[in-house]
């Protein structure tokens, strides 16, 4: 009796002990799913590593927007994510200030333990180094083109443990890139001009480091700004008319309309503007803010289709 009553109690330790293990377990992958630690070069160059970051500042709306496409959520913005209309944040999101130099004192104080920053900007690199001597990791990244926002969603996806997420915000949209592009095969190459407007002037803006010219690069276009550098200082009308681009494309920054009334005094009240090929042949077009201003994000491959639709017809990219 009192040997069955040992085998028993040996029994029923052994049972607790394995579903003990297994709670365990079910723990630590329950911990992982909300990331672990990570370790990546930004684009400065600079090794970080990252470890379930709790409180998290995005310090551009286009970051913001990431951070949230990876499963993220945030402690603290730049007021330009808060205007964002993709975005939605909860009303305890702390106010960072502006874009070009947010406040390192409100990010200090929102007790934020890792920083997403603009490595462009010289306010952000100037903002992570008094960040890190406060003891907050940050990292500085640079999204200019679809492989810059991959890069960084994959990143952000092993911080958050939702790698699922970086399939279907990320690679999934490649496949559409992809198809737009390879429907452009073969086309006839478009001459454009690229303007980007703000409201106290315009330049052109060529293949490199400008995210709508490099769109327009892979579907098959020839810039006139790629071989004229006057243009990326002095958006000329004599050289627009000696160039005769096939297409002009705009896009704006800050206000729309403020943008716009400045390019109209420089440029497109200028009686020599309507004998332009792509004025004449209704090939002027101002591209919308959301998919051409800010990153497009999730949306590149609707950025891709659009371009594609005006260059080359209402069939491209839809196969």
């Amino acid at each position: 009796m009192k040997k069955r009553i040992v085998i028993l109690m040996a029994m029923v330790l052994t049972v607790s002990i394995c579903l003990a293990g297994c709670g365990s377990s079910r723990d630590e992958q329950a911990d992982g799913a909300s990331g672990g630690k990570t370790t990546f070069t930004d684009d400065r160059g600079q090794e970080v590593t990252v470890e379930n970051p709790q409180k998290v500042a995005a310090l551009s709306g286009s970051l913001a927007h990431i951070w949230i496409l990876a499963g993220g959520e945030l402690t603290c913005v730049t007021e330009d994510a808060l205007e964002d209309g993709r975005l939605e944040l909860d009303d305890q999101v702390v106010d960072a200030g502006r874009l070009p130099a947010p406040s390192a004192e409100t990010i200090i104080g929102a007790g934020t333990d890792f920083a997403l920053l603009t490595s462009t900007i010289s306010g952000h690199l100037d903002l992570a180094k008094t960040l890190e001597e406060a003891g907050i990791t940050t990292a500085c990244f640079e999204v200019e083109t679809f492989e810059d926002y991959l890069n960084l969603l994959d990143i952000c996806t092993d911080l958050t443990g939702r790698k699922d997420l970086y399939e279907e915000n990320g690679t999934s949209i490649q496949g559409q890139i992809d198809e737009v592009i390879d429907s452009c095969e073969g086309e006839k190459s478009p001459k454009v001009l690229l303007i980007r407007a703000y409201g106290t002037g315009a330049k052109a803006k060529n293949s490199e480091n400008n995210m709508v010219g490099v769109m327009l690069k892979d579907l098959g276009c020839s810039n006139i700004a790629d071989s004229d550098d006057s243009l990326l200082e002095n958006v000329s009308m004599e050289k627009i008319i000696q160039e005769d681009p096939d297409f002009i494309f705009v896009t704006t920054m800050g206000g729309d309309q403020e943008a716009l009334d400045a390019l109209a005094e420089n440029l497109t009240n200028n009686p020599a503007w309507n004998t332009l090929t792509a004025v004449k042949e209704d090939h002027y077009v101002v591209l919308p803010t959301e998919l051409f201003h800010y990153k497009p994000n999730d949306r590149w491959g609707e950025s891709y289709e659009m371009l594609a639709e005006i260059l080359y017809g209402e069939e491209s990219g839809k196969q």
